[in-house]
């Protein structure tokens, strides 16, 4: 019986785990990261302010093995891009669109990501693909331009409480995956970052136990395992991303499969996204 913050489900369905997956787990292969997505939030110099202080706070911060990104609003990119030239954190992007060029009012391309030092790129998050309708196939295109401009996807993944009420979240997950992702070759693949959102947990204040994060991120490695190789999977960085905040990073962060965090409105606040990163 698990209780998720949001009521007790009675029955749980279990992912088809190979027994000896978290075994085989090597985690000093797989890099660790911490991602804030700023969304669609801060004026031009509460932007500025807060790239400051997270750029002065790391140079202090030891990041072995860690890597640290940013993915504020599109206006900031340059920004963003010229303070990491001599800070230790990377730049990432919310969104993109799967032409390099092109009549797309308002959309912004990989090519032009690429060409203010972009690193990453946020694909498939629940509120693009509720607000925005963005399909499996949709997405596809989106990993397919990305990786041909050499930005790496952080592409999430995660169920709406309904589907784990209904106990097929492990369905909906692997769905995801295999239809906008498990396309890829093996050597693109491994260029791919996963973030794990549990949707009944974004913006509400109620994260998955850490139980239940490590039982999806196990199940997604598993699946990595079963579309390519052990090496690939244990070499993937999968992310929690669904209300990971200063007081439970630590406890998400120390279970076997889960790789960091994709921090929203924690990422906002310097001293505590400092206090996340840390977590690591």
């Amino acid at each position: 019986m698990t209780d998720t913050g949001r009521g007790t489900f009675m029955k749980e369905k279990k992912p088809d785990l190979k027994p000896n997956l978290n075994i085989k787990t090597n985690l000093k292969m797989r890099k660790k990261i911490v991602a804030g997505n700023w969304k669609m939030n801060m004026t031009f110099d509460e932007a500025e302010t807060l790239l400051t202080e997270i750029a002065d706070a790391l140079d202090d911060f030891t990041l072995d093995n860690t890597e640290v990104i940013l993915c504020p609003p599109a206006l900031y990119l340059e920004m963003a891009s010229d303070v990491a030239e001599e800070a230790s954190f990377s730049v990432g992007a919310q969104n993109c669109y799967p032409a390099d060029n092109g009549a797309f009012t308002g959309e912004i391309s990989p090519v032009m990501l690429r060409s203010l030092q972009v690193d990453y790129c946020i694909i498939g998050h629940s509120e693009r693909r509720k607000y925005f309708n963005e399909s499996h196939e949709f997405l596809m295109q989106k990993a397919d331009a990305l990786l041909r401009h050499d930005i790496h996807p952080i592409f999430c993944c995660g169920e709406v409480l309904s589907e784990r009420e209904a106990n097929s979240h492990f369905d909906v997950v692997r769905k995801q995956l295999e239809e906008s992702l498990f396309h890829l070759p093996v050597e693109e693949f491994k260029k791919v970052v996963i973030a794990y959102e549990p949707v009944w947990a974004i913006g509400t204040g109620v994260n998955a136990t850490p139980g239940q994060a490590q039982e999806m991120h196990a199940y997604i490695r598993q699946q990595i395992v079963e579309k390519y190789d052990y090496e690939t999977a244990n070499n993937t960085t999968i992310l929690y991303g669904g209300s990971c905040n200063a007081k439970n990073a630590a406890e998400l962060f120390s279970q076997n499969d889960v790789d960091g965090g994709l921090i929203g409105g924690a990422s906002l606040k310097s001293e505590e996204f400092l206090q996340i990163v840390s977590a690591l």
